[in-house]
């Protein structure tokens, strides 16, 4: 097994993909400062599940992925992928090849992944441990390790030899089971206080089922009180409804004898309309037919009208005369021109041989002069070709000699570029070596960093678990004071009684000298709460008042209120005579327990005369043996006197007891408002000093990642400065050869300009030839031009004549076309007269015809007329009828819709009484789930009124038998049931708020705590279990120590023999 391949992409400096390719045998990675060992490490611990921030020399895990450059932008991701040769199985995994992938988003996000599949870092873990590797295994030796492993003490040593064995593995798989059992304890300290907290609550909550209990029974009378009342209601309502539809029957039959004449009137009017609809199509069609027959009349009487217009139109025309002539007497005067016209082409005929004649003189002439041009261009053509070829000559010698120049400069040029390419490349190496040198500094600064970012981080992890013990001190205590708090308000609920003393209470100013509780009003000695509230009997809930009127006064409140019986201390009372009795041995007064106002003090003194306080209940009896005046109560709250015992267990305590335990539970929340404000004042400091280290933590994080930045950048440099090297060396040497093949060039230039220059003088010393004579040239050309103006006067003349010759004959065909128009006037005058002969004839016809349909159209239109007037006539009958019939129908309608008016409003009403019915029985049924029928079969007015239920605890009188008595049922009044209800409405008013579900919350609380028990014997035993795998994995981790620290001695002892041959080494 060997690793394949590494591929970093958006890790630190790894801004692009970049993939290491790694062969057996490579066991390091080396190279120069800062070009990127420690990322090639962080990568693969990173891959690996490397989890620490600091161990990658961050301040958190988002810090890996690349943060940018100047040149850069940061990326938003960082991944790793590690390739593993698995061929020969080392890792648990059917796969020759194994690729391990991380990904980390900048939100936070975190991919694993094993051959492509999304895993658990956990497994990625177990995957390498089985096989020896991993990122806390020792396969990862960083800079500076390898030192700490050569130098570590033989603790650090073992941990080594632990991590090689496998031991890791086992220890945190102790570790998670230590964390379980962590966790574990404390879900059984949870449980534990759940099940002394829910043993603490269910006394309280006995005591509100108990409530409960009573509640129900007085409910009970409510409910049976309040569903006698409402089947009262419901059967007055139920005879007012019958009462009311008395009338009802006979309304209904006016209605009923309204609306049958209301039928047949509706009957006539629907067949008066059927008669107007059969009607329609009759009136309809006359009226057609008349306007018909009247638009025919005049359409026809128009027709008239036109044809005789038409005949009148189409008389005969006269002729006139248009002075035209006769057409012979042109065709007469074109054959007269026919001779003048042949005269004239002949004389077109002799113009035409002549300038022939001209045109061919003229031609001789002209190639005469061309012949003599011709051989004078020849002649300067040759002298023009001659010194055009001389300076082309001369231009070739002077393109060669500038190409040499040119070449000349090329290798200047050249040369410099050369020298200043070798330049360049020798600053860059200079450059190089220097950023090499600034490399170095750059990693020694970066340790320090790494040393201070280490130092301030222990110091915000100290500070952060400050902070945590500090928050949770200060939850803990608001715990306390929260559990504290409820405590007191259930204290100061149970202490608002509903019984005459909370009602002289709660009526305030309407009792005069009311000075409040007497539990309010004094104080007792801590211990004897129980002892003085049994003293004092029913005075410890009593009211204390200022004089003897004030009582009497609220005495008389109570009674007329109802409100039941109570206690009342007079503070006016007159002191009492000293008591006689001496105090027994052992024994205290009672009065000296008490902390009581001077007002109070006579009328309890009073009460607690003779009175003293014991230990128990031997030292009670003895006292009262020897003094039997005495009246001995123990600190249990039992009374012993002469004649009477009263004692047991603990009832309901009382208001001295509950105002004891109410300011025991405010000085202790008091207490725990102090802790809670200390927890505070502390977690604030921890707080701030905990920021303070998380800034320190920040700046040295920043300065790494600057740090990081730099080294990216210089290594950037480097890059480029070893690119710019090798390129100017690679420009210089391209420049020697381009020098070179520049030099050959030349060369061969200058060679090129001396043949050309030879070539030039050969052309310069060859002689010029010489062309015709210029004035032979100029008489030829004079004889042509006198040809080209006598040719010039014949074309005249020709043209002339051919002018003449074409006007006679032009005269000629006008002559021919007069001629031939005259005579098509001539035709078509005639066709005009026979059209308007024709158009005559036939108007007179129509006009004819049209005064005939006339007449007959005359006698049509008087019948339709009188079609016409007669349905009218019957339409204007049936309107009249159609109109009697409406008036009686809107009548009839009338005195229908008062009656129906009348009908609504009784029918209203009885809906109104039906619905209060209704709402009687919604009520019955909705609130207490009780229909109408049941309700007047079992609660009404007939129904006799059995007697009340007991309450649970009420004295029940027994018979002869032993059976329980019940009373008589009683006959239903009114009056009785609503004093019944009122009564029972007080008394569950007195009994105050009653928790409903507190019977159903007690079971449930017995049972939860019956459930919680079970668990925590569970989890006990669970506890039990994870101590044994603990000891299992011990007796493991030391078997595999034990193998694993043999092996280790034996090869030790093999390294040394062959490092240091004779020596021995343990």
């Amino acid at each position: 097994m060997h690793l394949k391949s590494l591929t970093v992409r958006g890790f630190k400096s790894f801004a692009s993909s970049t993939t290491l390719r790694f062969e057996p045998g490579i066991t390091c990675v080396v190279g120069p400062n800062g070009s990127g060992k420690s990322n090639v490490v962080d990568a693969l611990a990173w891959v690996m599940g490397e989890q620490g921030a600091k161990s990658l020399r961050g301040g958190k895990m988002d810090d890996v992925i690349f943060a940018g450059t100047a040149e850069r932008a940061p990326l938003g991701r960082a991944e790793v992928m590690l390739t593993i040769d698995n061929s020969d199985g080392a890792l648990p995994i059917e796969y020759a090849e194994v690729t391990i992938s991380r990904t980390m988003f900048r939100n936070g996000g975190s991919d694993y992944a094993i051959n492509g599949e999304s895993c658990r870092l956990l497994d990625i873990q177990e995957l390498l441990s089985d096989s020896g590797i991993g990122r806390e295994m020792h396969v990862i030796v960083g800079q500076g390790q390898l030192d700490t492993i050569l130098q570590a003490n033989p603790e650090e040593r073992r941990g080594f030899i632990e991590e090689a064995a496998g031991v890791l593995k086992h220890r945190k798989r102790k570790e998670k089971a230590l964390r379980k059992l962590d966790a574990m304890e404390g879900n059984l300290t949870r449980v534990s206080d759940l099940t002394a907290e829910l043993r603490r609550q269910l006394k309280p909550l006995g005591r509100q089922a108990q409530a409960a209990r009573r509640a129900a029974v007085i409910q009970s009378d409510v409910r049976d009180a309040r569903l006698r009342l409402m089947a009262d209601d419901l059967v007055q309502l139920r005879r007012i409804s019958d009462a009311e539809s008395a009338d009802e029957e006979s309304f209904r039959a006016q209605r009923a004898q309204l609306e049958s004449l209301l039928t047949s009137e509706l009957a006539r009017e629907a067949e008066v309309q059927t008669e107007a609809a059969e009607q329609a199509p009759a009136l309809t069609a006359a009226q057609e037919t008349w306007f018909a027959l009247s638009s025919l009349k005049e359409r026809l009487r128009g027709t008239a009208e036109l044809a005789t217009e038409r005949v009148r139109l189409s008389a005969p025309e006269p002729e006139e005369d248009t002075g035209a002539r006769d057409p012979e007497t042109f065709e007469a005067e074109a054959a007269s021109l026919k001779d003048q016209e042949t005269a004239a082409q002949e004389v077109v005929a002799q113009d035409r041989l002549a300038l022939d004649a001209v045109i061919a003189e003229r031609a001789a002439a002209e190639a005469e002069v061309a012949e003599v041009e011709q051989a004078m261009a020849d002649a300067a053509r040759a002298l023009a070709d001659r010194r055009e070829g001389l300076a082309q000559r001369a231009g070739q010698v002077d393109s060669a000699r500038s190409r040499a120049e040119t070449r000349k400069a090329e290798i200047d040029r050249l040369t410099t570029s050369r020298e200043q390419a070798v330049a360049r490349a020798d600053e860059a190496h200079q450059s190089f070596t220097a950023l090499e040198t600034q490399v170095a500094g750059l990693d020694n600064t970066e340790v320090d960093l790494d040393e201070v970012h280490a130092q301030a981080v222990e110091r915000f992890t100290s500070a952060e678990k400050v902070v945590e013990q500090l928050r949770n001190d200060e939850q803990s205590a608001d715990r306390d004071r929260a559990g504290l708090t409820a405590r007191l308000e259930a204290l100061e609920l149970g202490m608002a009684r509903k019984d005459g003393s909370a009602a002289l209470l709660a009526a305030g100013q309407r009792v005069t000298g009311l000075l409040g509780s007497v539990a309010s009003l004094i104080t007792v000695e801590a211990g004897t709460e129980t002892a003085i509230a049994a003293a004092l009997g029913t005075a410890a809930d009593a009211v204390a008042v200022s004089s003897s009127g004030s009582a009497v006064s609220a005495v008389e409140l109570l009674k007329s209120d109802d409100g039941g019986r109570a206690g009342i201390i007079v503070a006016d009372a007159p002191q009492s005579a000293a008591s006689n009795a001496s105090l027994p041995s052992g024994a205290r007064w009672a009065i000296d327990a008490l902390t009581v106002p001077d007002s109070l003090r006579p009328a309890l003194s009073a009460v607690l005369r003779d009175t003293v306080l014991v230990n128990s209940l031997a030292a009670a009896r003895d006292a009262v043996a020897a003094q039997p005046g005495l009246r001995a109560v123990t600190s249990d709250g039992d009374v012993v006197t002469a004649g009477l015992i009263v004692g047991g267990s603990s009832a309901v305590p009382s208001l001295i007891e509950v105002q004891a335990a109410v300011d025991e539970c405010r000085s202790k929340l008091d207490e725990a408002n102090h802790r809670v404000e200390r927890a505070r004042f502390a977690l604030t400091g921890a707080v701030e000093e905990r920021l303070q280290a998380q800034t320190s933590v920040e700046n040295a994080l920043t300065q790494l990642h600057e740090s990081d930045a730099r080294m990216a950048a210089v290594a950037e440099k480097l890059g480029e400065l070893g690119s710019l090297a090798r390129s100017a060396t690679a420009e210089a040497e391209r420049l020697e050869q381009a020098l070179v093949t520049a030099q050959e060039a030349y060369e061969a230039d200058l060679a090129k300009v001396a043949e050309l220059q030879a070539e030039l003088g050969v052309a310069e010393s060859q002689a010029e030839s010489v062309g015709p004579d210029q004035a032979l040239r100029e008489s030829l050309a004079a004889q042509s031009a006198a040809l080209r103006a006598k040719e010039v006067e014949a074309r005249l003349t020709l043209r002339t004549d051919e002018e003449r010759a074409f006007a006679v004959t032009s005269r000629i065909e006008n002559l021919m076309q007069t001629a031939q128009g005259e005579r098509d006037a001539r035709a078509r005058a005639v066709a005009r007269r026979e059209r308007r002969a024709r158009e005559s004839a036939v108007a007179r016809a129509v006009a004819s015809g049209a005064n005939i349909a006339l007449a007959r159209l005359e006698v049509s239109l008087t019948a339709a007329t009188v079609s016409r007037q007669e349905a009218e006539k019957a339409r204007e009958q049936r309107d009249a009828e159609m109109i009697g019939l409406r008036t009686r129908i809107r009548d009839l309608s009338a005195r229908i819709e008062k009656l129906t008016d009348v009908v609504h409003r009784d029918e209203v009403a009885r809906a109104e009484q039906r619905m209060r019915i209704e709402q009687v029985e919604t009520r019955a049924l909705e609130e207490f789930g009780v229909a109408s029928e049941t309700l007047l079969t079992e609660y009404g007015p007939d129904q006799l009124i059995p007697p009340s239920m007991r309450e649970p605890d009420a004295d029940v009188e027994y018979d002869e038998q032993g059976e329980p008595v019940e009373g008589d049922p009683i006959p239903y009044v009114r009056v009785e049931q609503e004093k019944r209800l009122r009564a029972a409405e007080r008394d569950l008013n007195l009994l105050g708020k009653v928790n409903p579900l507190a019977l159903e919350e007690f079971s449930a609380l017995e049972e939860r705590l019956k459930f919680l028990t079970e668990q925590l014997e569970d989890l006990k035993n669970t506890k039990r279990d994870l101590l044994e795998i603990v000891k299992q994995v011990d007796e493991r981790i030391e078997e595999v120590f034990t193998e694993a620290y043999h092996d280790v001695a034996r090869e030790f002892e093999g390294v040394f023999s062959r490092l240091f041959p004779g020596g021995e080494g343990r």
